[in-house]
């Protein structure tokens, strides 16, 4: 499997637009707000961004039901705002994905209105649909529900996720009524065709490529999800005889799969198999001092996923996103800094999430804005400096996208770039270490030495073409002590609170700390 070359040693800052800096006083993020930034984020490291969607909407559930997949949203700025973004990242050796929705469009697209009518037309089946008005979809997983009763057409249309998500059509794997399609049928594939247009034309523009949003449910009643990897490798096939240097990653949840697909990589996500929260979002995660978590069900999930991708596509843990709480939630700055040492030390392209590298805060019990619901809370307003609405608007507080978090000690880029906020300055420090070493990057071959149940310290080696890495986390707070299978170390490259001592094959990490030592 081919895969970009910049994809090998890149960061990404992940930015939810709305919230992230606003230049015209409205209350909510822009794209030039965007790219008046670029320079904060090249100069923490990050030389990737991922762009939550930034189309035409109405905004139900804040971008992701798309009513024009080809025009920015007028909140955000234009086309040619777009454009320019990604020639200014471009002109700073930075990357740019959008997030891509293939599964759903808003109930305004104009390809569900069409598709409404009762006479027959191009968009008929664009999307799924069955016969009956009287019967909904029954057991499958992958429609959450119906849309009904509010057009002349007869018949449900499905749902992916809200109500006002009508599921596009790719076709069935296993056609059991007769309403359902096959994927080849002229429905599926003109689906299919559609979206290919959407993504060339982003490209086209300069896009560098796509998250894709819900990649494993295109195809229904899929058990395996065989077809709707064969989906995806048709995609895949497309962008390498067009777009060979874009890339594309999957909101999927199981490497094994989408990296079987056609993705260069595939997001770990907060549901699901991957025991992703058992690192940081239970309530006794692994990265906290209190030494009561337990890594040994997410490093076996880990390593199942990792030997299916025959160690070659990669498997992203994200510091979090727009759709979990902030990792702040369950761990202090002291804490995060460990689990900095993890993320940014694991194979795959990391990605952090705009305001975790100064340590923002998770705002609970905020009501919902544009279907957030407890998600809101991990969506405020980035905290820029000290000045009205910190920085991030000069509109009147009450315009605010979100409400800004109220506490008085609330972090800052200010604060991070005059020196005050420790936790900004370890992320930076990770980032450049990283990027100094292959054996630290996207691709380099991960194997674990010590990953206990119930147990301190974690501990793995990376491979590089001309060094090895063993990498010590310990996040508790008492001192551990295991055997592995190494040697003596040759010097610490990295270390935060105190050094590990690896002698013999026995290695002894200090409490509460991090440590990478070549070997």
């Amino acid at each position: 499997m081919s895969m970009p070359k910049w994809l090998e040693n890149i960061v990404f800052y992940e930015i939810y637009p709305q919230s992230f800096n606003d230049t015209n006083a409205d209350g909510i993020g822009d794209i030039p707000g965007i790219i008046e930034k670029l320079d904060y984020i090249k100069e923490l490291g990050c030389d990737g961004i991922w762009l939550n969607p930034c189309f035409e909407s109405p905004f139900y559930d804040a971008g992701y039901d798309v009513s024009n997949y080809k025009k920015v949203a007028p909140r955000y700025g234009t086309n040619e705002d777009l454009k320019r973004l990604f020639e200014e990242a471009h002109a700073r050796d930075m990357h740019v994905i959008l997030d891509l929705v293939p599964g759903h469009t808003s109930i305004n697209h104009k390809w569900f209105q069409e598709s409404c009518k009762a006479a027959k037309n191009e968009y008929t089946d664009r999307y799924v649909w069955n016969d009956d008005i009287w019967s909904d979809f029954g057991q499958d997983e992958s429609i959450m529900g119906s849309i009904r009763g509010f057009y002349e057409r007869n018949g449900c249309c499905a749902v992916n996720f809200f109500s006002i998500q009508p599921a596009l059509n790719y076709g069935y794997a296993k056609c059991t009524e007769s309403w359902m399609q096959p994927m080849d049928a002229p429905g599926p594939m003109a689906t299919r065709e559609a979206m290919k247009d959407v993504m060339r034309f982003w490209m086209s523009m300069g896009c560098d490529g796509f998250r894709v949003d819900m990649a494993g449910s295109l195809v229904k009643n899929d058990e395996g999800q065989e077809a709707t990897i064969q989906l995806w490798q048709d995609f895949r096939r497309f962008m390498d005889e067009e777009f060979p240097d874009c890339a594309l990653l999957s909101e999927w949840g199981n490497p094994g799969r989408s990296l079987r697909g056609g993705f260069h990589m595939d997001f770990l996500l907060h549901f699901g198999p991957s025991h992703y929260l058992d690192l940081f979002r239970v309530e006794e995660p692994y990265f906290s001092r209190r030494g009561k978590g337990d890594i040994s069900d997410f490093v076996e999930t880990y390593k199942s996923n990792y030997e299916a991708t025959n160690r070659e596509g990669l498997i992203c843990i994200p510091s979090g996103n727009h759709d979990m709480p902030r990792i702040k939630d369950k761990l202090d700055d002291e804490e995060v800094k460990i689990a900095f040492a993890f993320l940014l030390s694991v194979p795959g392209a990391p990605f952090i999430y705009y305001g975790d590298e100064i340590g923002m805060n998770y705002l609970a019990d905020l009501p919902s804005v544009e279907g957030g619901y407890h998600r809101t809370g991990a969506r405020s307003p980035m905290q820029w400096d000290h000045s009205a609405n910190a920085g991030f608007s000069s509109g009147e507080p009450e315009s605010l996208y979100i409400s800004l978090d109220p506490s008085e000690n609330r972090p800052t880029v200010q604060d991070a770039l005059e020196g005050r906020i420790p936790l900004y300055d370890e992320i930076k420090k990770l980032i450049a270490i990283r990027k100094e070493h292959e054996a630290l990057q996207s691709t380099a071959p991960m194997e674990f030495l010590y990953a206990e149940k119930a147990a301190y310290p974690l501990v793995y080696k990376r491979t590089g073409k001309d060094e090895e890495i063993l990498i010590a986390i310990n996040p508790s707070g008492q001192e551990a002590t295991c055997q592995v299978a190494a040697g003596t170390g040759k010097g610490v490259i990295y270390s935060n609170n105190g050094e590990a001592v690896l002698e013999n094959g026995k290695l002894t990490v200090p409490a509460a700390s991090a440590s990478f030592i070549l070997l």
